[in-house]
């Protein structure tokens, strides 16, 4: 009989021993490959959690600034952006007027306020009113100049003038008389056929009104009819030379001309270089084209948007028929709301809305059949 073949327990345990090895390292190996994957992509995951928080966080703060901005600044989130820096005038023309109520206003209360329009196509309502208006050198005890004590204004439009003068004189800026302001309908009429009887030798019927109408308004039809205008000279007792210097091209008249619409003043009727260099030319809309040194008050809120953006009273008016809702922005920072609000000619009184949000307001009608009112914030 063959004898049986035996293993070697010792090699079969060497052999086992390797393989547990072989088993363990490559258990080992694995184990630490996925606990090196799984700290990779935990670490990934936190990475994206933290890229994701830093991103919400960049996005709450930006959000919560432009929050406390629109509260800072008075404007809606949803109305369109508007400039940080400078004056800006965006339309709102789709946008509601927030927190809206309507009132009752009386046309005679809204009448005189500043935005009349009063020009050759457009003569003063009939039911226009003398009542309120008062002696310039007796509203202001003589400390505005005036040519005499009987020329007249509307309140607001001497406040206007006086707050001008005042803040002028502080920069060394004096000298500054009223020299005309509101005309009755008596007295335009009387300078119109004044001038009627210096043409009638050589013009008659509509040729003599027409030719008579360059050089003077037809009554009713001249901005000194509104009781919002006037004119600027210099004057000083004894001084010769300030007192023959031409108003527009002294340093006062500059001043004036350049920084009006600041106190709710324009300057009336503007052409090419007139009163000041780059001044464009205005009077195929005004319908003055003599060079008149008049200003108008039409308050702050309009006076600010006409100087923004370049536009004379006609424009305005017209800009408003467009853009019947606008605001107007100071570096970011919401002054005033305007809205334009057709009520028409005939009824003596109507309904507007108003604005709960605003610290005050002021209607005034426009002669254009509209009620235009400033909110100022």
């Amino acid at each position: 009989m063959k004898k049986q073949n035996r293993r070697d327990p010792i090699k079969v345990m060497l052999i086992w021993t390797v393989c547990l090895a072989v088993l363990a390292a490559g258990a080992l190996f694995l184990g630490n490959a996925i606990t090196d994957y799984r700290a990779q992509t935990l670490e990934s995951r936190q990475q994206a959690a933290r890229e994701t928080n830093e991103k919400r966080d960049q996005e709450y703060a930006k959000a919560l600034a432009e929050y406390e901005q629109s509260t800072k600044s008075g404007a809606n989130l949803a109305w369109p952006a508007q400039k940080t820096e400078g004056w800006d005038v965006i339309d709102l023309t789709s946008y509601p007027l927030e927190n809206a109520t309507i009132i009752t206003v009386n046309r005679s209360d809204v009448m005189n306020n500043g935005m009349l329009l009063v020009n050759e196509w457009h003569s003063r309502p009939d039911d226009f009113s003398e009542e309120n208006l008062v002696s310039i050198g007796k509203y202001t005890s003589g400390n505005l100049q005036v040519d005499n004590y009987n020329l007249q204004l509307f309140p607001v439009a001497i406040d206007a003038l006086v707050s001008a003068v005042n803040d002028a004189k502080a920069l060394g800026y004096e000298n500054y008389i009223v020299e005309e302001a509101y005309r009755s309908w008596d007295a335009q009429n009387e300078l119109f056929n004044k001038y009627m009887e210096k043409y009638a030798d050589s013009y008659s019927g509509d040729a003599l009104i027409e030719r008579t109408k360059r050089d003077v308004n037809y009554p009713g039809t001249s901005e000194f009819n509104s009781g919002l205008a006037f004119t600027l000279r210099l004057y000083k007792k004894g001084d010769a030379e300030v007192n023959k210097s031409t108003y527009v091209n002294t340093a006062e008249g500059q001043w004036m001309s350049e920084n009006c619409w600041k106190y709710g003043l324009v300057f009336r009727f503007p052409k090419t270089d007139y009163p000041v260099k780059g001044t464009a030319d205005k009077s195929y809309k005004t319908g003055v084209s003599v060079s008149l040194r008049a200003y108008r008050y039409v308050g702050r809120g309009n006076a600010a948007v006409m100087h923004t953006l370049d536009l004379c009273l006609e424009e305005y008016i017209e800009y408003l028929q467009e853009h019947p809702h606008i605001a107007v922005f100071e570096d970011g920072a919401l002054r005033y709301e305007i809205v334009r609000q057709y009520v028409g000619d005939e009824a003596s009184s109507f309904q507007i809305q108003v604005t709960n949000r605003a610290k005050g307001y002021v209607s005034s009608l426009d002669n254009m059949g509209g009620v235009i009112t400033v909110f100022e914030y």
